[in-house]
């Protein structure tokens, strides 16, 4: 079993846009693929874990999608980092496609991607990391007893300052964006005494 960090992607990886219906609307945040880069040489699996119900409402094709993580994975590759895996939740109650709706196990903040990644990827949820920018992101690590962790990028700083005051579960630390979010959670495993092998 390995440890991962999973991370939320619209305003945690790339800009908070609302629904991206084109592909020039994907924009890399500064500093987050130096960020993954950092996961990746200290040995850390990064998994991206994402509700794109905009697929559902009939916003855009699955093909779009399927390009924007394609955009998404050159601009990490040009700064020498990379994803170990991408999971997409396309379902919404109120989906204009019939088979987009359902109210489904998969959509942030349940965690049945969470689960579907531990299993096909070997992954310890309980000794892992969660990282995104809504309260939806800190319930669903606290769900799978992973670490939660609030970055303040996208819609981070609103969610902070207003729905966070209100709620029972909490992260364990709010990071002003990745870069930050990354070296919080390194000196967290290394304070835990669980610094991944390869970094050693």
């Amino acid at each position: 079993m390995q440890r991962a960090v999973f991370l939320d992607r619209d305003g945690t990886i790339n800009e908070q846009m609302g629904y991206i219906n084109h592909i020039d609307r994907f924009q890399m945040l500064p500093g987050a693929a130096g960020a993954i880069r950092t996961l990746n040489e200290a040995g850390v699996a990064v998994v991206v874990v994402t509700n794109q119900s905009g697929l559902a409402r009939g916003y855009f094709p699955a093909e779009l999608l399927g390009e924007v993580h394609a955009k998404m994975e050159k601009a990490l590759a040009r700064e020498g980092a990379h994803v170990d895996a991408i999971y997409i939740c396309p379902h919404h109650p109120e989906a204009k496609e019939e088979r987009y709706r359902l109210a489904c196990n998969c959509r942030k903040p349940r965690i049945g991607l969470f689960e579907q990644a531990a299993r096909e990827l070997g992954i310890d949820l309980a000794a892992s990391y969660v990282v995104g920018d809504r309260w939806s992101d800190v319930k669903a690590a606290v769900r799978c007893h992973a670490t939660p962790v609030l970055v303040l990028t996208g819609y981070g700083k609103g969610d902070y300052q207003y729905i966070g005051p209100h709620q029972e579960v909490q992260p364990a630390f709010v990071a002003a964006d990745l870069q930050a979010a990354v070296a919080w959670i390194l000196a967290d495993m290394k304070k835990e005494g669980t610094w991944p092998e390869a970094s050693l």
